[in-house]
């Protein structure tokens, strides 16, 4: 290795790389630009005086000594989150857990519903830090992105703990002034003569949000992002229709369900997290205290019709 030491930082975009094999992917993953991906493994290898990845076809692929750093990256962390079950970690337990815990979980529901309940939390371990990832796309466990993640597609690979979280419902909401100045919308058809708000359909990170579809396929929107707190400032300011989580809208007075009945849709988040994590103090305790909160959250999450 050619400096005196390695910038980790850079070995988060190296893991999400190596995990995608695609530098698009990977930066709309990190939520970044893919200049920003490819100046990070450039440094790295400078750092280290190795080719990592190998580009073929448009694909990524690890080089040997990729392949190395990858285990060596992987090793490293095991053994750090080792020692925090260890005697380390005993010396804290009459405080309760210490140490920092990052919790992945989408936009909408991460900010509306669990930042101040990881607030809470906070206050009840004052040695314990939260990072709130919530971001408008997946984060990883394979990648280290985060300790534990909540989302709306149920991880089918890798030595992971899930569970199922919670369903919650989404609903089709206007503006009540928009509505009143609108053709009324008493079954779908009449859903042509409005405007919509929607995601951005090429960056959408999952299929399950799809769910416009299912209704009507607008032939153009007022406006379009890839996060939901846009969206529902948009039809707030009466840009048009969207389906929006019912813990997002209902409690806006301005608001308004439109065709409840028809335009009634329920997800599942799945929470995981790695196996060799559920014996690490802070990472168990706050995987607990999601569940136990989620579960109070009920009537938010799941209104009746």
């Amino acid at each position: 290795m050619k400096g005196d030491f390695v910038d980790w930082d850079h070995l988060r975009f190296f893991g999400e790389l190596a995990r995608s094999g695609n530098m698009a992917a990977a930066a709309r993953r990190m939520g970044v630009e893919h200049t920003t991906v490819s100046r990070r493994i450039q440094a790295l290898e400078k750092q280290l005086g190795a080719v990592l990845f190998a580009r073929e076809s448009g694909q990524w692929r690890l080089t040997e000594a990729g392949r190395q750093l990858l285990a060596v990256s992987n090793a490293m962390q095991s053994a750090v989150d080792g020692l925090e079950h260890g005697p380390l970690a005993q010396a804290a337990t009459n405080e309760g857990p210490a140490g920092l815990v990052r919790v992945g979980a989408t936009e909408g529901f991460g900010t509306q519903m669990l930042a101040s309940e990881l607030a809470k939390l906070t206050l009840r371990y004052p040695l314990l830090s939260v990072d709130l990832l919530a971001l408008p796309r997946m984060l990883h466990l394979s990648s280290r992105e985060a300790d534990i993640v909540i989302s709306l597609e149920r991880p089918k690979r890798g030595p992971v703990i899930v569970t199922k979280l919670t369903d919650y419902r989404l609903y089709l909401y206007g503006q009540r002034e928009y509505l009143a100045r609108k053709p009324l919308v008493a079954r779908t058809e009449d859903l042509r003569q409005h405007s919509f708000v929607h995601y951005v359909d090429d960056l959408l990170f999952t299929r399950e949000l799809q769910l416009l579809d299912t209704l009507h396929r607008p032939e153009r929107f007022a406006l379009r992002s890839t996060s939901i707190t846009a969206q529902y400032e948009a039809v707030r300011a009466g840009a048009g229709l969207a389906v929006l989580p019912a813990f997002v809208a209902d409690k806006d007075p301005i608001l308004s369900r439109v065709l409840p009945e028809q335009a009634c849709f329920t997800r599942t988040f799945w929470m995981s997290m790695p196996v060799e994590s559920r014996q690490i103090p802070r990472i168990s305790t706050t995987w607990s205290f999601l569940r136990d909160a989620v579960q109070g959250m009920q009537p938010l999450l799941c209104p009746p019709q």
